[in-house]
């Protein structure tokens, strides 16, 4: 159990839906046509989606991504690798039921460093006329 993170990309929701009730082998194989990317207990990432794009409500929901939002998201991940005391003020970790740790240590520096290269690739597909949707559970 923990926190596990997803962005995706689609045409369309339905194409996520039908995506999702796939069977274990089909999911395996088709995954790579539609994951952006995938963090672990990356709660401080979390929290940024929780905060801005949920209106703070955690229930494990799938909501749309734009490329504004992927935009200020890799933003605020560059300034903190930039200058790491930014850390605790833009992109704070938070704790919650198997979140994972809230240090602000090489971990917390990897899952950022990964978000932006994830925010690229969602904002490549959105680009290519993709939707780009984010969902967690735990």
């Amino acid at each position: 159990m923990g926190l596990d993170m997803n962005l995706f990309q689609a045409r369309n929701e339905s194409d996520l839906k039908e995506w999702f009730n796939l069977d274990y082998e089909a999911w395996q194989s088709q995954k790579e046509s539609f994951v952006v990317g995938e963090w672990r207990k990356a709660n401080a990432i979390h929290n940024w989606f929780v905060t801005n794009l949920m209106e703070g409500i955690d229930e494990c929901q799938r909501v749309e991504v734009s490329d504004l939002d992927l935009k200020d998201l890799k933003n605020l991940c560059v300034r903190v690798l930039k200058d790491r005391s930014l850390a605790l003020e833009l992109l704070p970790p938070v704790s919650g039921f198997f979140f994972g740790s809230t240090e602000v240590d090489e971990w917390y520096f990897e899952d950022l460093q990964r978000t932006v290269s994830f925010c690229d690739k969602g904002l490549e597909a959105i680009k290519e006329g993709k939707t780009v949707f984010y969902q967690a559970s735990w």
